[in-house]
């Protein structure tokens, strides 16, 4: 490895994209005005805020907090312009589940990633509940033109997949339904709209929301002291919820012990300050429950075991394929383009980690994909000069401070 600054201080990270993507959808559905503190300051965050504007809410920044003024279930108000959901499947998904409520037609768009992702699994639940599709590409992919209605078809949904953005838009159509809607998963998914209606109640009222900061970015820059000999860093405030926590469980499978100190819940969630110091990895074998727990930061895991002693597997992934890129590939040309075997699987990955093994120079195009971008520049920072990242642009839809952070903790 060459000759690396070690990694060392306490930094805080954006706010949790996912919490503040439902922070925002079901803020604007309360009467009244909510704050909404530590906000996601990224695009695909801003893409929601965006949306929400079109359809008649208020937006306001104040300091550091983000001010909506809700409308309440039935005021959202007819879109004259297509809703462009840019780089953000949640963003979509989602306000799929919204849009069905409303006796309204609306045409969701978004960029050629977006559009490259399917919306079929979505669709088919809400259709059943009464939203109409209205006109759609071949494949079922984006744009989408539906009509939603009111009320709504309530149901008991049985998802063949276990999805938090499936779930969450079938329980946001549920506030419009003639009854009790439910989901039942085959495996446990985030359940951060569950706790999000359970806080604000039904009819969802108006309280202050308060976002933690994202377990997904944290990931990365603990990786990054993980990777990086003599590091150690702190996350400040970071969200720990049990369904999200699966790159936790993973650094313990590698034998990282991450430190949790001043442990605390608001408004539903559980939060805490996360601590890590470089050590040898061991390599694992993630399938099942933990793969679906920590299906966002595999690619990151992949990344560690490329530095762990011995070989990795990562199975019953299959969902990576249908993220902002097939992440599976992605991970497995990364991986290569910096000198590590590494082996494609229909449902995950094989690594041959061998933190002897010298790293080369590499060069990757992410395509657009966030996390693939963020697991190359860690690579990157341990390699000899001369890597390439292109295509990395899409960092600032989730983790805009990224670099910036890094710079901080190396100071």
């Amino acid at each position: 490895m060459v000759d690396v600054a070690p990694l060392s201080g306490t930094v805080q990270v954006p706010g949790d994209k996912s919490i503040s993507h439902r922070a925002l959808m079901l803020a604007a559905l309360c009467e009244g005005v909510v704050d909404v503190h530590g906000l996601g300051s990224g695009g695909d965050n801003g893409s929601t805020a965006r949306i929400l504007k079109q359809l008649g809410v208020r937006l306001e920044v104040v300091g550091d907090v983000t001010r909506v003024h809700g409308v309440g279930l039935g005021g959202l108000r007819a879109p004259a312009e297509p809703l462009d959901c840019g780089n953000s499947g949640t963003t979509m998904r989602l306000m799929l589940g919204i849009v069905a409520g409303q006796p309204f037609e609306a045409t969701l768009i978004g960029d050629d990633s977006l559009s490259g992702r399917p919306m079929r699994r979505v669709l088919e639940p809400l259709s059943r509940m009464g939203l109409e599709i209205l006109e759609i590409r071949e494949g079922e992919y984006a744009p989408v033109r539906v009509r939603g209605r009111r009320p709504l078809t309530a149901m008991n949904y049985v998802s063949p997949v276990a999805s938090a953005q499936v779930k969450s838009a079938v329980l946001l159509a549920g506030l419009w339904a003639n009854g009790e809607t439910a989901v039942t998963e085959p495996a446990p998914s985030r359940d951060h709209t569950e706790r999000m209606l359970a806080y604000l109640g039904h009819p969802p009222q108006a309280k202050p929301l308060y976002v933690p900061g994202d377990l997904s970015s944290a990931a990365f820059i603990l990786g990054a002291a993980l990777l990086t000999p003599n590091s150690r860093v702190t996350v400040r405030d970071v969200g720990v919820n049990p369904t999200r926590t699966g790159v936790l469980d993973a650094f313990e499978a590698m034998g990282i012990g991450v430190t949790r100190s001043d442990e605390r819940e608001r408004c539903g969630e559980p939060r805490a300050d996360l601590t890590v110091a470089h050590a040898p990895l061991k390599p694992f074998t993630i399938s099942g429950t933990l793969a679906v727990r920590a299906i966002d930061e595999l690619p990151l895991l992949a990344t560690l075991a490329s530095r762990a002693a011995g070989v990795s597997e990562i199975r019953d992934a299959q969902e990576l394929r249908v993220k902002e890129s097939d992440r599976i590939r992605k991970t497995v040309e990364l991986l290569r383009s910096f000198g590590v075997r590494a082996e494609e699987r229909p449902d995950g990955l094989r690594i041959h980690g061998d933190p002897s093994r010298p790293l080369r120079a590499g060069r990757i195009d992410a395509h657009g994909d966030h996390r693939i971008a963020m697991c190359a520049f860690l690579l990157a920072a341990i390699a000899p000069p001369g890597s390439v990242v292109t295509g990395a642009a899409s960092i600032d839809s989730s983790f805009p401070s990224f670099h910036e952070t890094l710079e901080a903790l190396a100071r």
